[in-house]
């Protein structure tokens, strides 16, 4: 897909804020949705999404929706460094299929790194086991500000 195009509120992740797919929810506001990632590049990699959007990438969203985003990627980021202790984290977000999007509901990417640990590719490390990614939701949940 290139960057033009329709918001087709059928993506998964459009899904899961209406509650027709399930996920490992790790915080909620009135903004923001944050869940983990079920194919992980690694531990404790979590998304970030707007909850009142049609944005399909950065290019789209407003001013407005972008703030409250970017705010609830920071504290999510934090929760993140606090609950895991990695060397470092990534923070991304994809614009197009030539840049790597592959769900077209504006996200972020926090992908905790560790030195010597091998990062997945991007939607190709497998399918995470949904009991460990709901104890690494709960983790990164309680360390919430």
């Amino acid at each position: 897909m290139s960057l033009d195009g329709t918001y087709d509120a059928g993506n998964i992740f459009g899904k899961i804020l209406r509650g027709e797919m399930p996920c490992a929810r790790v915080f909620e506001d009135s903004h923001v949705l944050s869940f983990m990632d079920v194919f992980p590049q690694s531990k404790g990699h979590t998304l970030v999404i707007p909850k009142h959007s049609e944005a399909r990438n950065l290019l789209e969203e407003t001013p407005e929706n972008l703030a409250s985003l970017i705010l609830g990627v920071q504290r999510v980021t934090r929760a993140v460094r606090a609950a895991l202790n990695p060397d470092g984290i990534v923070v991304t977000q994809f614009n197009g299929a030539a840049s790597g999007q592959t769900i077209y509901h504006l996200h972020f990417h926090i992908i905790p790194r560790w030195e010597g640990v091998a990062l997945k590719g991007h939607g190709v490390g497998g399918m995470a086991d949904m009991g460990e990614l709901k104890t690494l939701a709960e983790q990164i949940a309680a360390k919430i500000a």
